[in-house]
């Protein structure tokens, strides 16, 4: 059965029911609500190679013997205390066998190559999995289509986040870092992570973060926005003058004293007004774009806050085919008949949410 997935949306009455509405940055964007035949789309059955990869064993019969062959054979005194290096032993190479499918494949080669410029990581994953292709235009084809796949989820991704983090209102961008004297990076990942959901179940805190490692040390971090509610921040906050090593200038920051216990350095920065959540999310996106890095999100944060929306609050349609409608900033949220006020976070609050 043909049909169209977009189609257009008319007022039932003098009012759009059930819209989806969503801010971003500037303007009240409204979906509304459509009745369409949903067809489920089949996912492609993928293909299963088989990829050989040679690993270096050390095999523990070379160790063996060397080192029995050491014991036997008649040392001078100044060498028998010398420590032998193992790793200067040949290791034999063995070969592995494993049966993946070609996306595998392309993921794996994919993140072995993440900081390589665009036309040469293509290059390199084409050349990779020419061997699985009857010619080089089915490999490239392939290759090509999946690079357009990342790069559409990335821009996904991106449009989610920013949309989750406009119905918020975050008062800090914070960055926890791992202090090796504290914990093991394993131990880091894990308390860390639940604590603040410990935070968001006990003291309503929400936040959106990404984890990310420092270019030079590798060093683990944890950035993300904060909504801490006043009241509900533990410790006590205070100020240190350190010097940063990539500005080369001293800066004073700001610390909370229970995360320095538990978990090490913790910079706590003020959010003031949208230009600086712009700069965190930006921040923060800069990281899933380089790195690949997944977005960790806290519990309760919609995309959308259901209402009826009147024609009167309607500015114009825009989007693709004129589907969505810009709203006047001051518009009337309606639910089910009940007018709940003009919008603003309080109203919100009091609106069904959706993602």
């Amino acid at each position: 059965m043909a049909y169209n997935r977009q189609q257009q949306v008319k007022p039932k009455g003098g009012f759009y029911p059930e819209t989806k509405v969503y801010f971003d940055g500037s303007h009240y964007i409204a979906i509304p609500h459509t009745e369409r035949p949903y067809k489920p789309r089949k996912k492609p059955v993928e293909e299963v190679i088989t990829v050989t990869e040679e690993t270096l064993v050390e095999s523990e019969n070379t160790q063996s013997k060397s080192v029995c062959e050491l014991q036997e054979n008649s040392v001078p005194t100044d060498l028998a205390d010398t420590p032998t290096d193992n790793k200067n032993i040949d290791a034999p190479p063995n070969t592995v066998k494993k049966q993946i499918t070609k996306k595998q494949l392309f993921e794996k080669l994919y993140n072995e190559n993440l900081y390589v410029k665009q036309r040469e990581r293509r290059a390199i994953i084409v050349n990779a999995m020419l061997p699985y292709f009857d010619d080089y235009n089915s490999a490239f084809e392939y290759v090509q289509n999946n690079l357009m796949r990342k790069r559409r989820n990335l821009i996904t991704r991106r449009i989610r986040l920013t949309r989750k983090a406009n119905l918020q209102e975050f008062n800090y961008f914070v960055t926890f870092t791992y202090d090796d004297n504290k914990h093991t990076e394993i131990t880091f990942k894990k308390k860390l992570t639940n604590c603040l959901s410990l935070f968001c179940s006990r003291r309503e805190w929400k936040y959106i973060g990404v984890w990310e490692r420092s270019p030079e040390k590798q060093r683990l971090h944890f950035h993300g926005v904060f909504d801490i509610p006043e009241g509900t921040m533990p410790g006590v906050l205070f100020e240190t003058n350190d010097y940063n090593f990539k500005s080369h200038r001293r800066q004073k920051t700001v610390q909370n004293s229970y995360f320095v216990d538990k978990f090490g350095r913790c910079d706590f920065e003020e959010i003031e007004g949208k230009g600086k959540l712009g700069e965190a999310l930006r921040y923060i996106i800069k990281y899933i774009e380089k790195s690949g890095e997944k977005i960790v999100y806290s519990r309760g944060l919609p995309q959308y806050f259901i209402s009826d929306i009147m024609t009167k609050d309607v500015v114009t349609t825009v989007g693709l085919e004129d589907i969505k409608l810009l709203l006047y900033d001051n518009f009337k949220c309606w639910d089910e008949g009940v007018l709940v006020g003009t919008v603003s976070a309080k109203t919100i609050k009091r609106l069904r949410k959706s993602n």
